[in-house]
């Protein structure tokens, strides 16, 4: 009987160690959450981003994933170097979600406003630089 007991306390232990195992190096901090579906969900940006990092919206200052683009309209160049550009925004601002503001005044733009840009090509592809001059009304007021 007593053989027993040590059997069914030795598995218990190897319960517990394994449980407590499992939770300690595997569960994460907010607990452990298993996708419902495969469909990928728009999510919300969690936090601005800096400004004028990779991967960050210059309108919303929203981080951005792999996939998600600023809407934005490139003019043809005259000197080869640099071109003009206009941009609207990310999925996020332009939804509405998020207020758009022009980096350069601090201004709230409305939904036909757009922000002034020069964009560098560079000589590796798919390698790009752009520098915000200013919202449509913040470029008409320096004139």
């Amino acid at each position: 009987m007593r053989a027993i007991v040590q059997i069914l306390l030795f598995i218990f232990a190897g319960i517990f160690l394994l449980w407590f195992g499992y939770t300690l190096f595997f569960a994460l901090p907010g607990g452990v959450t298993f996708p419902v579906s495969r469909r990928r969900r728009r999510r919300k940006p969690k936090n601005e981003g800096v400004p004028g990092a990779p991967r960050t919206c210059p309108v919303c200052r929203a981080k951005l994933e792999n996939g998600e683009r600023v809407k934005s309209v490139a003019f043809p160049s005259f000197n080869g170097e640099e071109r003009l550009m206009h941009i609207s925004g990310c999925v996020y601002c332009l939804e509405g979600d998020r207020r758009r503001i022009c980096p350069v005044c601090g201004d709230v733009l409305e939904n036909g406003e757009y922000l002034v840009a020069r964009f560098y090509e560079k000589k590796k592809p798919l390698r790009a630089h752009v520098h915000v001059l200013g919202c449509s009304r913040c470029k008409e007021r320096r004139r």
